[in-house]
C-alpha cells in the first residue's frame, strides 16, 4: 500500500486523501461531501479513501501523523499542501482545491 500510495500522491493533479474509519460518525458525514466534490471537479482531482483500521502503518507514518478521523490531506506532486481533521464543508473544500 505504501509504495502505491506514494506513486498516487506524486501525481501532477491534486490528490485528496480521506483517512477514515467505518465506525466513525463524522466520516459518514464526509462521504457524500467527497462524492459531491468529485462530481463537481471530475477528472481534475483524485480522491482516495484510506481506512485507518486497515492501514495502520500508513496512518502512523511520521509524514502523515493521523491522530483523529476523518483527517483530510491534499497533495500535489508528492507535497502535502493542506491537512485538516474533522468534517470540512463542500464549499470550503472546493475553495481550498481551487486555490492550489
Amino acid at each position: 500500500m505504501m509504495k502505491t500510495f506514494q506513486t498516487l500522491i506524486n501525481s501532477d493533479k491534486p490528490v485528496l486523501v480521506d483517512f477514515f474509519a467505518t465506525w466513525c460518525g463524522p466520516c459518514k458525514v464526509m462521504a457524500p461531501i467527497l462524492s459531491d466534490v468529485k462530481a463537481e471537479l471530475g477528472e481534475s482531482i483524485t480522491i482516495v479513501k484510506v481506512d485507518v483500521d486497515k492501514n495502520q502503518a500508513l496512518m502512523n507514518t511520521p509524514q502523515f501523523q493521523v491522530r483523529g478521523v476523518p483527517t483530510l490531506m491534499l497533495f500535489k506532486k508528492g507535497k502535502m499542501l493542506w491537512k485538516q481533521s474533522g468534517v470540512v464543508p463542500k464549499e470550503e473544500l472546493l475553495k481550498i482545491i481551487s486555490d492550489l
